[in-house]
C-alpha cells in the first residue's frame, strides 16, 4: 500500500467532494456549469464538480503551487496559483464560486473581506451564487479537540483529531491543527502530529452576510454546512447550540 501523506489523509478525513458537489448544485438551483474553488488547495471539490459531468468545468485557485500541483492535470480543471484576493477578475465568468474548509478566514480584515467579495461577484454569471463555510456557537471560542476515526483503504483506520489550541473572542482570531494517525491491524503505523496548522479571523454569520450586501449581493441564506445527501436545509441554530454552515449569496 502506497503511504498516505497529509493531504492524503486530509481528503480522506476531512472532505465529501461528491457530496458538497451535490449540494452547490441545489444551492444554486438551476443548472450550473462552472465552477471556482478559491483556497483550494488540493483542488478536491473542484475535480469533483468537472468529474461529475461532462459539461461541467472548474477552476482552482491557490497561492501554494506546490499543495495545487497535487491536482494533477485533471480533465476540464484549470489550476491558476495565485492570491485569490488579488487575481484578475474575468467578469461573469462562472455559476458558483466556492470557499470551503473555513478558508475564509485566511481573510483578517474585514475591508479586505468585502473587497475580496465584490470580486467574487463580478466573477458569477447572473443568478450566480457565492458559497462560503463557518463555524460558530457556544464552543466557536472554547480550546480543545475532538477526535473522530474514518475506514481508510485498504483496511485502516484513519484518527482525524481537530484541535483549537488558541482563540480570542476580543478579535474573533484563532488557532486550529489538525493531527493524523493510521492504525492498521491494531499498531499505530503513521503519526502527523501538527499536520495543518491554521490562523483564521473567525467571521461571524451576521458578519459575513453584512460583507455579501456590502459587496453587492442581492440575496443571502444560512444552510446546514452538508447534508449527507447533498441536500441543502436552511439553517435553525437554538441559542447557544454550536453549528458549522454555509453562506449561500445570488447576483441578481
Amino acid at each position: 500500500m502506497p503511504a498516505l501523506d497529509r493531504f492524503d489523509l486530509y481528503e480522506l478525513c476531512v472532505q465529501s467532494p461528491r457530496e458538497a458537489v451535490q449540494f452547490l448544485e441545489r444551492l444554486h438551483g438551476g443548472t450550473p456549469r462552472s465552477l471556482r474553488e478559491d483556497f483550494c488547495g488540493t483542488a478536491a471539490i473542484a475535480r469533483a464538480w468537472a468529474a461529475r459531468s461532462p459539461r461541467h468545468t472548474a477552476e482552482a485557485v491557490d497561492c501554494d503551487p506546490q499543495v495545487l500541483e497535487r491536482a494533477g492535470s485533471a480533465e476540464r480543471v484549470e489550476r491558476l496559483i495565485g492570491d485569490v484576493r488579488t487575481a484578475p477578475v474575468r467578469a461573469a465568468s462562472v455559476d458558483v464560486v466556492f470557499v470551503g474548509n473555513y478558508s475564509i478566514g485566511e481573510i483578517h480584515e474585514r475591508s479586505e473581506l468585502v473587497a475580496y467579495l465584490s470580486s467574487a461577484r463580478r466573477r458569477l454569471r447572473p443568478r450566480g451564487v457565492f458559497v462560503c463555510d463557518t463555524y460558530g456557537g457556544e464552543s466557536a471560542f472554547r480550546i480543545g479537540a475532538l477526535e473522530r476515526r474514518h475506514a481508510g483503504p485498504n483496511g485502516t483506520i484513519l484518527h482525524h483529531v481537530w484541535e483549537q489550541r488558541a482563540a480570542d473572542p476580543l478579535t474573533a482570531r484563532v488557532e486550529n491543527v489538525l493531527h493524523f494517525r493510521v492504525e492498521l491491524d491494531g499498531e499505530i503505523t503513521l503519526s502527523l502530529a501538527e499536520a495543518f496548522v491554521y490562523r483564521w479571523r473567525l467571521w461571524s454569520i451576521p458578519e459575513l452576510v453584512d460583507a455579501a450586501r456590502e459587496a453587492g449581493f442581492v440575496e443571502t441564506c444560512v444552510h446546514t454546512q452538508l447534508g449527507g445527501d447533498g441536500d441543502a436545509r436552511a439553517l435553525h441554530a437554538p441559542c447557544g447550540a454550536s453549528f458549522a454552515a454555509c453562506l449561500a449569496a445570488r447576483v441578481d
